[in-house]
């Protein structure tokens, strides 16, 4: 079992910057990728981020377009994502997952392990 907490989300204002973090307890070493996914009210979550452990690959979803990164520490288990240049579009629901998956990090169904979520506000 893996446990995800993630913290660092609240209101910003637009053009703004916020970084998340989510840390990983338990038993992570089965995990190969973790990622941020997101989800507006009425929406499917949808895809962010995503980092492989090994190797340190990332992977981002289209209209990230260069204002997101993600990073990780693999020695105190945490991810983050820092987001620069928010946008009112961007607010959201952040959830941080952990995936076993060799390939589709990307997709949410890839994934074993869900953090709570934190909430991301972008006031116009």
């Amino acid at each position: 079992q893996v446990q995800l907490v993630e913290s660092g989300g609240g209101l910003v204002q637009a053009g703004g910057s916020l970084s998340l973090s989510c840390a990983a307890s338990g038993s992570p070493f089965r995990i190969n990728a973790m990622g941020w996914f997101r989800q507006a009210p009425g929406k499917e979550r949808e895809f962010v981020a995503a980092i492989r452990l090994n190797g340190g690959s990332t992977y981002y979803g289209a209209f990230v377009k260069g204002r997101f990164t993600i990073s990780r520490n693999n020695a105190n288990n945490t991810v983050y994502l820092q987001m620069n240049g928010l946008e009112p579009e961007d607010a959201a629901v952040y959830y941080c997952g952990a995936s076993r998956a060799m390939v589709g990090i990307a997709t949410v169904r890839n994934y074993d392990y869900w953090g709570q979520g934190t909430q991301v506000t972008v006031s116009s």
